[in-house]
């Protein structure tokens, strides 16, 4: 099958990949898994993710790097020598996008930034993932997840509705993004289509988790003055979580007043129908700590499958709790498909997720297996018009390489 006929809305998409980790890696697959042709391009020891999850079968090939680089081609280079950064330019110069983590300043130091590039590519898309936006103080400063989490109040939501800070227990700022970035790219290939011309894109971290952050906690204070505090007493609420039945734990969500009042009947509490703290949803919403804290008390009377069952009769939103386990086996996700299992030309035989959204038009018909560290040097060289002797100097030179460094 060709690059450009593999199917997707992004067949035919040339990427090249300079990222690491989590973030980059998280854009560039939700290229790949739409068709795009993306290239990993590795400096010796590789993208460390392959190296800092456990459970591992052979070296390199860590879960997690197979888990966030399924659908990509992997060329080894060392950009430090000339025919390393020679390589990865003509690379750059036949490509639509290019996806990048490595900060401004070093970037600029390699010759790797849009102004550069642009010259070689006038249609390239140059998509720069930084921690910081430019402007800023902390702009060019190192981050990972934790530092967003903590700068961008995501660990101060814990704060206010447990009184500890707490990180949410997944690299949730790379993911989110990550996934901005690759949606970006999406609207930057949308505008060269009219315009015939690239552009520039800067993707911050934390200006956009402070975005995610506080368009749902800004609450009053969006007002100027501001009309009370900020936060969501809601989502702060320590009863914000699921909630222990008679057997296991269990998640209720009445919103509108037709589920609210079909949850008190349900619970055998009828007349707080009539309750002025609860009969509308702007009264629910200013009592929200009492209604969550009546709910939590009525759900341990009953098994979590009763509630199921008297919740699913009258339409009110509920869920069972879902262990990490538990998601393995979830009957839903079992009948959409949603875990594949592959075979591996290293790793044997894995479990992965499957691509969730769906386009009628077409979606990728194969999926390739997350690459070994330079695996397809030789073959991305070759396709760039390098012969046989120029792809065996610049391995022996160690300005490319295959297989394990």
């Amino acid at each position: 099958m060709s690059e450009t006929d593999r199917g997707g809305p992004l067949a035919g998409v040339k990427v090249v990949d300079l990222t690491t980790v989590v973030v980059g890696p998280i854009a560039t697959r939700t290229l790949a898994d739409q068709g795009a042709d993306v290239i990993k391009v590795e400096a010796p020891g590789g993208d460390i993710l392959r190296f800092l999850a456990a459970g591992s079968r052979t070296p390199a090939m860590s879960g997690k790097f197979i888990n966030f680089n399924r659908n990509k081609r992997s060329i080894g280079l060392d950009i430090k020598q000339p025919e390393g950064i020679a390589a990865l330019k003509a690379l750059i110069a036949e490509a639509d996008v290019f996806v990048t983590n490595v900060r401004p300043q070093g970037l600029e130091r390699a010759g790797l930034d849009f102004a550069t590039l642009s010259a070689l590519n006038p249609r390239l898309i140059h998509c720069g993932i930084v921690a910081f936006g430019r402007g800023g103080r902390y702009y060019n400063r190192p981050a990972y997840d934790p530092i967003i989490q903590s700068l961008s109040g995501v660990a101060g939501t814990f704060h206010r509705a447990t009184g500890e800070p707490r990180f949410v227990p997944m690299v949730m700022t790379d993911h989110t993004t990550g996934l901005i970035a690759a949606q970006s790219v999406g609207f930057a290939l949308y505008r060269r289509e009219k315009t015939g011309v690239g552009e520039a894109i800067e993707v911050p971290m934390f200006e956009n988790m402070a975005s995610f952050v506080m368009s749902e906690h800004l609450g009053a204070a969006t007002f100027d003055p501001p009309e009370g505090p900020t936060g969501d007493g809601r989502l702060l609420s320590p009863f914000y979580r699921p909630l222990p039945t008679k057997d296991g734990f269990i998640t209720a969500h009445p919103n509108t007043n037709r589920q609210a009042f079909s949850f008190m009947d349900a619970i055998g509490q009828p007349e707080l129908k009539e309750d002025p703290r609860f009969d509308t949803p702007v009264s629910r919403t200013k009592n929200a700590a009492a209604f969550f804290e009546l709910r939590a008390e009525a759900l341990k009377a009953k098994t979590t499958a009763e509630w199921l069952e008297i919740f699913a009769a009258v339409d009110v939103p509920a869920a069972r709790y879902n262990s990490l386990d538990d998601l393995l086996e979830d009957p839903h996700l079992q009948d959409v498909g949603f875990w594949n299992f592959d075979e591996h030309p290293t790793e044997g035989r894995i479990r992965r997720t499957s691509v969730a959204n769906r386009f009628s038009g077409g979606m990728r018909e194969e999926t390739l297996p997350a690459p070994q560290l330079g695996c397809h040097t030789s073959e991305v060289l070759a396709e760039l018009g390098y012969d046989e002797t120029r792809i065996a100097a610049m391995l022996n030179s160690g300005a490319a390489f295959e297989g394990l460094a």
